[in-house]
C-alpha cells in the first residue's frame, strides 16, 4: 500500500509541477500587473505547438544530415517566442484596460483564447499529435526504489523546482522584484526615479507569458499536443491561483505542487474524486480564508 501511495504521489506531482508553474506565471501577471488572463492556458498550449512546428519545420543542414531544432534549442527559443507574444498582446491590447474592472481583461483574453485555439484546429489535428523530439538522454527509466519511473518525467520535476523557485528568488528577494513590485504599487514614485514604468509593465507581462510557454515545451513529449490542451487545464490553474492566494507569487509554487501530490494520493483511496478535490478544497478555503492560504486582502 505504501508503494502505490508512492507512486500515485509521485505521478501526482509530475503534474502538480505544470499546476505549479502555469499558476506562478498567471500569480505574476495578477499579483503585479492586476490582470487576469484567461488566455494563459491558451499560451501554455501555443508553446506546445511552437516546440511542435520548430522541430517539424525548422532545422538545419549539417553535412548530409538535416538536423531539426529539438528539445533543449526549443527550451530556450519557445519562452522568448510566446513571451514576445505575450509583449505585443500587452502593449496593443490590454494597456488599454488598465484602470477599468479587471472583468475587462478577463473577457479580452477569454476572447484571445478563443483565436488561437481556432486558429490551431484550422492548421493542426484537433484531437492532439504526438511531440517526436524528446531528447534521446532523457528516454527510458529509473528506479526509484518503489517505482519504475521515467528519466523524462523525473528531469521535468527537477527543472520546474528549480525554475519556480529561481522565479521567487528574483521577484522576493531581488532589486528587480522590489522595482516590480514598487512600479505596480506606487508608478508615479518609481517614475519620478527614471524609470520606465510602461516598459517594466510590458517585460513583467512577456515574462509571466514565457513561463506557461516553457510549461507547453515540458509538457510537449508527455502530453498530446493538442489545441485544447490549455483549456483543459487552465480552471484547475485558476483554482490553484485561488486557493493558494491571488497574486501571492510562493503561494502559487506550493500549493501547485501540494495539489499535484494531493490529487495523485487520492487516486489510491477513490479514484473518482481525483477530478474533483481540487475544486472541493478550492470552496473549503475560500469559506475559511477567503484571501487563501498565502494571501494578503486587499
Amino acid at each position: 500500500m505504501i508503494r502505490l501511495i508512492l507512486a500515485q504521489g509521485m505521478l501526482g506531482l509530475n503534474n502538480g509541477v505544470f499546476y505549479a508553474m502555469l499558476s506562478l506565471g498567471l500569480a505574476i501577471i495578477f499579483g503585479l500587473l492586476n490582470v487576469v488572463n484567461f488566455a494563459h492556458g491558451a499560451l501554455y498550449m501555443t508553446g506546445a505547438f511552437t516546440a511542435l512546428i520548430l522541430y517539424s519545420y525548422f532545422g538545419v543542414w549539417i553535412g548530409m544530415e538535416w538536423l531539426h531544432i529539438g528539445f533543449w534549442p526549443a527550451l530556450v527559443l519557445v519562452p522568448l517566442i510566446v513571451g514576445c507574444f505575450g509583449m505585443l498582446m500587452e502593449r496593443f491590447m490590454l494597456r488599454w484596460l488598465y484602470g477599468l474592472d479587471p472583468i475587462y481583461s478577463l473577457l479580452l483574453t477569454f476572447g484571445v483564447t478563443l483565436v488561437l485555439q481556432g486558429l490551431f484546429i484550422n492548421f493542426f489535428n484537433a484531437s492532439g499529435t504526438p511531440y517526436p523530439g524528446q531528447p534521446a538522454a532523457l528516454r527510458g527509466v529509473v528506479n526509484l526504489g518503489f517505482m519504475m519511473f521515467p528519466k523524462y518525467r523525473l528531469f521535468v520535476i527537477l527543472f520546474s523546482i528549480a525554475v519556480c523557485l529561481a522565479v521567487w528568488y528574483v521577484i522576493e528577494r531581488t532589486r528587480i522584484g522590489a522595482l516590480l513590485r514598487a512600479g505596480t504599487e506606487n508608478p508615479e514614485l518609481v517614475k519620478a526615479f527614471g524609470i520606465n514604468v510602461p516598459l517594466m509593465v510590458t517585460l513583467t507581462f512577456g515574462f509571466g507569458s514565457g513561463l506557461a510557454g516553457l510549461a507547453g515545451v515540458l509538457a510537449a513529449p508527455i502530453y498530446s499536443v493538442s489545441p485544447l490542451m490549455g483549456a483543459d487545464l487552465i480552471i484547475i490553474i485558476f483554482a490553484v491561483v485561488v486557493i493558494g492566494g491571488m497574486g501571492s507569487i510562493m503561494g502559487a509554487v506550493v500549493t501547485g505542487f501540494a495539489l499535484g501530490l494531493i490529487e495523485g494520493i487520492t487516486k489510491v483511496f477513490y479514484a473518482p474524486a481525483a477530478n474533483t478535490v481540487i475544486f472541493f478544497l478550492m470552496v473549503v478555503v475560500l469559506l475559511v480564508r477567503p484571501a487563501g492560504l498565502f494571501g494578503r486582502t486587499r
